[in-house]
């Protein structure tokens, strides 16, 4: 018997390396205002309460754009939408530079900048899957890890231009080399999938109905509740870690190295998941990887010296890497091709609403126990509910999938 076609080729794997390269740049927007936020707060002379305001809204942008870019990539394929975000994004960093006052700021930056760079995260994570069917995982996690590379690469470098020449100069800077560099670069994106070859067709019939027993959008609505959830928790440390250290009398910079060290850990985690989505599958990896954060979360409890910070914290971004690109395998799993687009990009953008939510609602905690210790117990609740979910889930799709074969 012949070997089954594969939609993979190596035009997949150069996709996949362009892809990430992509999503490396054009995440700049998840970062660059968390590191400028002391630099903006002095020049606008405002509380660190208003000086956030530029990231939140900026992250809300990233939440709807990542959708909306998700749902145009469905009908016209991911380079038109892809490079109007670009455009929109690096045109967002030079007005913003030119801002006269924090509320025009935080106006431009969520409208410009979140919506624009939207575009180089879920979409592009949902466009790489449509390219491979024998690695799928692997290659969703490796087009997930771009976010957190730029967390990793982009810091060092705004703070270094931002010290030298201030925010206003560096996000000009930022957005004339977006610009060159990002707009070539798409280019490799011009082919579009081609869904009616058998080998697709074969690799992206996904019905949730079937598998899962429940109608299609109730599926899809209990995903990215569960997405919710997850990042309310992870959100604890990723948002709070700096102030923490800060309270503890580490200083801010410990703080920064332990969140770095976080992210790294956090892009070798999603590489290592990768290779377990390839072997397990989307719901069983989303339940390992919810299990083993909500332990790490756990951790942070008993201790706080600086060493031990430091461990927990790597321990935390080598568990939790794997959470995110599960919703997108699971998608794929459940979902036609022609629906990647849009529901991939759903469940992960709203993710973010998790994290800006955990991360508010974790400081309003502490503001009342002034301690980080209810706050963790809060997210680890949170986490719970995420386990309870996909543990549900998986359960009722084992038993679909069994009478399906007893019945086949």
């Amino acid at each position: 018997m012949p070997p089954e076609a594969s939609i993979e080729t190596s035009y997949s794997w150069v996709r996949l390396v362009v892809s990430i390269t992509l999503s490396t740049l054009g995440c700049v927007g998840l970062w660059s205002l968390v590191v400028a936020l002391p630099a903006v707060q002095a020049d606008f002379g405002v509380g660190r309460g208003g000086a956030s305001l530029p990231y939140t809204l900026t992250t809300l942008g990233f939440m709807v754009g990542g959708i909306a870019v998700g749902r145009l990539a469905d009908r016209f394929g991911i380079l038109p939408p892809f490079i109007g975000g670009t455009v929109l994004m690096s045109f967002g960093y030079i007005i913003t530079a030119f801002a006269p006052g924090l509320a025009s700021f935080a106006i431009i930056s969520g409208l410009t900048i979140g919506i624009g760079s939207s575009a180089s995260f879920a979409p592009m994570v949902a466009d790489v899957s449509l390219w491979f069917d024998r690695h799928r995982g692997l290659a969703m996690s490796f087009a997930a890890a771009g976010s957190y590379v730029a967390g990793v690469v982009w810091p060092p470098f705004l703070e270094h231009f931002i010290s030298s020449v201030g925010w206003r100069q560096t996000h000009i800077g930022i957005g004339i080399f977006c610009l060159a560099t990002m707009l070539p670069l798409a280019l490799v994106l011009r082919r579009r999938p081609v869904f009616h070859k058998p080998a697709v067709e074969l690799a992206s019939t996904g019905n949730a109905n079937q598998a899962i027993g429940l109608p299609p959008n109730v599926t899809h609505g209990l995903l990215t509740f569960a997405g919710l959830c997850c990042c309310v928790a992870m959100s604890m440390p990723q948002v709070h870690l700096v102030a923490w250290c800060v309270d503890l009398g580490y200083g801010p910079a410990r703080g920064a190295e332990m969140l770095s060290l976080m992210l790294g850990f956090g892009v070798a985690s999603r590489l290592i998941f990768g290779y377990v989505l390839n072997r397990l599958g989307g719901l069983p990896t989303l339940l390992l990887s919810s299990t083993l954060q909500a332990i790490a979360l756990a951790l942070y409890l008993p201790f706080e010296g600086l060493v031990s910070l430091f461990v927990i914290s790597a321990v935390f971004g080598l568990v939790q890497g794997g959470i995110v690109p599960s919703y997108a395998v699971i998608i794929r799993e459940l979902f036609p091709a022609k629906e990647a687009g849009f529901r991939v990009s759903l469940a992960i953008s709203t993710t973010l609403a998790g994290m800006a939510l955990g991360g508010w609602l974790s400081g309003e905690i502490y503001d009342w126990t002034g301690s980080y210790s209810a706050a963790l117990v809060h997210g680890i609740a949170w986490n719970l509910v995420n386990m309870a979910i996909a543990y549900w889930l998986l359960q009722r799709r084992r038993r679909g999938s069994s009478a399906m074969a007893v019945a086949a």
